[in-house]
């Protein structure tokens, strides 16, 4: 069972804007090039980077997305209260 996953996300606040990046994403571009331009997290200089973290310490919602991915696979857009995620795992434990 996977008990820590390392993560990157790409935060912005409507769903189509999300789709057209995951297209992107999806067509070749870059993860990490586009987070640092569009993602309206502080994470967005480090390339949307998160680090690594365990259960409990994210919104559900985006934790359960990040837990249930592959590694190397980017999946949402997931709807928080914060607005709408791209999730990339980067690894997971």
């Amino acid at each position: 069972m996977v008990t820590k996953v390392h993560a990157a996300h790409i935060l912005v606040k409507d769903q189509a804007k999300a789709y057209e990046l995951l297209a992107r994403i999806k067509s070749g571009e870059k993860f990490e090039t586009i987070a640092k331009e569009y993602s309206m997290c502080p994470s967005k200089s480090k390339g949307g980077d998160l680090g690594t973290f365990g259960r409990g310490q994210m919104v559900k919602k985006f934790e359960d997305a990040a837990f249930s991915a592959k590694k190397g696979e980017v999946v949402g857009p997931v709807k928080t209260e914060f607005g709408y995620h791209l999730i990339k795992v980067i690894d997971s434990q």
